[in-house]
């Protein structure tokens, strides 16, 4: 499957039986952005909860990518099999479906799609929506089988700084990433990682979908002349997934995360803020 589908060519796939669709809309972003569709979905869509069945529970960071045990239990929960084909998709147009997109090639399952635009262009297409999730008939057969090089660590970062092999781009905004804007996370300093380079996550956005992957691939030329390999980073490790996306759209190169991202990095470099 291509890394995203377009909804004429959702509509058109709908009735395979291979076909699972699922929906990862948060209820808000970490500055507080929420959907102006918070109550509907896409009729046949399953609630893919990122932050309560699909993050690390015990991690100190958020967004923390889970246990290759607990993501295939709760897969299977969610009816999904080892030959499903799926489609995800969120309430923002494109913003949490590229984290599940990664998540599920991490654990080992190819076969995945983001909804380029999401529900705000199944929307304005003038097809249904429903104010229900569909819930699976019985458990699937989905197997997990980790790709640990897809996710990068702390420790990795750090070598990385004394022997650059890669180049990390950051999808935070401007401000964030020169320090100059202060982090959603208050106990914590903005800046960003030595050498990384800057890509705030909007930029491979147009009207709510991915530009197109002429414009993408200038996009990445211009900051990266290079041929040097290209790690993905954010606040938490959610919109680093929106570039890396659009870098699979471009290029087919990396999906390599920093899962701790500069939440992460900050609070192990002790970069706090002054609360007091």
């Amino acid at each position: 499957m291509s890394p995203t589908i377009s909804t004429s060519e959702l509509l058109q796939y709908l009735n395979h039986k291979d076909l699972i669709l699922l929906v990862a809309s948060p209820a808000s972003t970490i500055d507080g952005k929420s959907s102006e569709h918070a109550s509907q979905t896409i009729p046949g869509a399953r609630f893919f909860d990122l932050k309560a069945n699909f993050s690390d529970k015990n991690s100190p960071f958020p967004n923390t990518i889970p246990s290759p045990d607990q993501f295939e239990k709760e897969c299977q929960k969610l009816g999904i099999n080892k030959t499903s084909k799926i489609v995800v998709f969120d309430n923002l147009g494109v913003y949490t479906s590229p984290r599940v997109w990664w998540l599920f090639k991490v654990m080992g399952h190819e076969n995945i799609s983001v909804l380029d635009g999401g529900l705000p262009s199944w929307i304005k297409t003038g097809n249904k929506t429903s104010d229900s999730y569909s819930k699976p008939n019985q458990l699937g057969d989905f197997e997990s089988s980790f790709n640990d090089d897809l996710v990068i660590k702390y420790e990795d970062i750090l070598s990385n700084l004394n022997t650059p092999q890669f180049c990390v781009v950051d999808a935070r905004s401007e401000g964030r990433f020169n320090g100059t804007a202060p982090e959603p996370r208050k106990h914590l300093k903005s800046g960003h990682i030595s050498g990384s380079v800057n890509i705030p996550f909007e930029a491979v956005l147009a009207d709510g979908k991915f530009k197109s992957s002429v414009e993408l691939r200038a996009l990445f030329a211009d900051k990266f002349p290079s041929e040097k390999e290209l790690v993905f980073s954010c606040g938490s490790g959610l919109t680093a997934c929106i570039i890396m996306l659009a870098y699979e759209i471009a290029f087919q190169k990396s999906r390599k995360i920093y899962d701790g991202s500069w939440t992460e990095w900050a609070e192990l470099q002790g970069l706090f803020t002054d609360l007091s």
